[in-house]
């Protein structure tokens, strides 16, 4: 890119909005697909063993997301937005917010107390962390990172911001019907990554930082995935079956309570001030 082509770039993202960031998911969404079906499957799919093995787990899972992720990054880089994504948060958390948090990581904790690790093997266990951590990492990149900050950027008030990052992310999963997943499964998939999406928006906002959603949502799908697979007899296993509904009620009702608003940039990119602040509506 010539200098004038690279600054006009950078312009158009920095204005923000809406659209951008379902452009954005889209974009991001088709690359991943097209990396999935004509890349890494004609490459790997001799190798990755069935369906449920560490190999599948890799090959199938793992690789295709964190090409994403690669992407991901060199967009961030192109924009020169990556210090501004993992920097401080411009807009302070309540203490309230710290129940999503909870919520969430109390029940990866007993999904991962009540897996047979015995019957998954180190293997099957070790690759499903891996995948927790570059799913993690794309996600919320995409959604509590750039879509975040493009709504944020055409000045929208947080309510909006959650609103928007929580449905895109629930939408991306919405190709899973293209997969052969049944429309009720797919359907109660998306209301629960749509709760599960406000309650990454709120761990963004009271831990001031992208770090932790990430290493959150990280430690979600393993738990998910393997519990699924390989319970355990333990009492926790009922128990940590709840985990969904959990988040589902989390979600619905701490959303309504999300206020505050970061002052929008300018069309060059700049803040309003000196920093980008804190308007709190209430």
């Amino acid at each position: 890119m010539t200098e004038q082509a690279t600054s006009g770039w950078r312009r158009f993202w920095n204005r923000g909005g809406g659209w951008k960031a379902l452009l954005l998911a889209a974009v991001y969404y088709a690359l991943y697909q097209l990396m999935s079906i004509f890349l890494v499957g004609p490459l790997f799919s001799s190798v990755w063993g069935e369906q449920g093995s560490a190999e599948y787990v890799f090959f199938a899972v793992t690789l295709p997301i964190v090409l994403a992720g690669v992407l991901l990054v060199v967009f961030g880089l192109s924009i020169g937005w990556l210090r501004e994504l993992f920097g401080p948060q411009p807009i302070r958390g309540r203490e309230w917010m710290w129940i999503a948090v909870v919520a969430v990581l109390l029940f990866n904790v007993l999904r991962f107390a009540a897996i047979d690790y015995a019957e998954a093997g180190f293997a099957v266990v070790a690759s499903w962390l891996l995948a927790g951590l570059a799913i993690g990492f794309a996600e919320e990149t995409l959604t509590r990172g750039y879509v975040v900050d493009l709504m944020r950027r055409a000045g929208h008030g947080e309510f909006a911001v959650a609103l928007v990052s929580a449905g895109i992310f629930a939408a991306l999963h919405a190709g899973n019907l293209l997969t052969g997943q049944d429309l009720v499964p797919t359907l109660l998939q998306l209301v629960y990554t749509f709760c599960f999406g406000i309650c990454m928006y709120l761990t963004l906002r009271v831990t001031g930082s992208l770090i932790w959603p990430i290493l959150l949502h990280a430690s979600t799908d393993p738990s998910i995935f393997l519990l699924t697979l390989h319970p355990s007899q333990s009492p926790l296993t009922p128990i940590a079956g709840l985990g969904n509904f959990a988040v589902i009620g989390t979600g619905l009702v701490l959303m309504w309570f999300i206020r505050g608003k970061v002052a929008p940039t300018e069309p060059d990119g700049l803040p309003e001030s000196a920093t980008r602040r804190d308007v709190p509506r209430s």
